[in-house]
């Protein structure tokens, strides 16, 4: 049985590398927040209405517009390149050179139940093209359908009761506002996974998902998916 014990440890020396990748790209986006002669994010930030003190405690950070700061940074710490594509910080061009996968980007870290952080949501800047946001792949720490954004502080919450919304911005000003029990999908629809995340820290959901028929859409998928998993529902 020895390839076996060596091929777990291998596989679990790789999501530790991983780990720390993601906890040294948070701080790398946070220290970056602050900064940034241009205060770029912090503007952002301030203009949602979050406070220094919610800034701080979700971690929220700034992607420089740069293709290769954080990958400089993560060599100098000592990571491989190939690691750093693995854990989706960074992706491989056509060339060959490894790129940072986030650029002018506002940084959101994706925080596990034990506070590792796993993932990022990156949001562009409302004037440049494609989607709203960039999301982690899945990696050996990360799988999207069963993390919900907002649960490392969520399930120490006195509530039996979750909010469950659309955007991290949402959980995000709901905490900020006293609702310590508010989550958000990660970038994906809402899954039985997560539903059964949930079922293990409350006994009733309530889905404010935006007005719009995108969101309508979604609460009544996730509804549909909540009663399967038998959660008291309202909306």
């Amino acid at each position: 049985n020895m390839p076996d014990d060596s091929y777990d440890d291998s596989a679990e020396k790789l999501r530790r590398t991983v780990y720390a990748i993601n906890r040294e790209t948070a701080r790398f986006y946070a220290e970056f927040l602050k900064n940034d002669p241009n205060k770029t994010g912090l503007k952002y930030f301030k203009g949602r209405q979050l406070s220094d003190k919610t800034i701080i405690r979700f971690g929220l950070g700034y992607a420089p517009d740069s293709w290769t700061a954080l990958c400089d940074h993560l060599r100098k710490k000592g990571f491989q390149d190939e690691e750093m594509v693995i854990a989706n910080v960074a992706v491989r061009g056509r060339n060959g050179k490894v790129y940072d996968r986030f650029r002018k980007k506002y940084m959101f870290p994706i925080i596990d139940l034990r506070g590792n952080v796993i993932a990022f949501g990156g949001r562009k800047h409302p004037e440049d093209e494609g989607g709203k946001y960039l999301n982690t792949n899945d990696t050996p720490v990360y799988k999207k359908s069963k993390n919900l954004f907002g649960m490392n502080f969520a399930k120490n919450s006195k509530s039996d009761k979750f909010i469950l919304c659309e955007g991290y911005m949402d959980a995000i000003a709901l905490h900020q506002a006293g609702f310590d029990f508010a989550v958000a999908a990660c970038g994906t629809a809402f899954t039985e996974e997560q539903a059964r995340l949930l079922s293990r820290y409350c006994n009733e959901v309530v889905i404010t998902m935006d007005a719009d028929e995108a969101g309508q859409r979604a609460a009544d998928r996730a509804a549909q998916i909540l009663r399967k998993a038998g959660m008291k529902l309202s909306i």
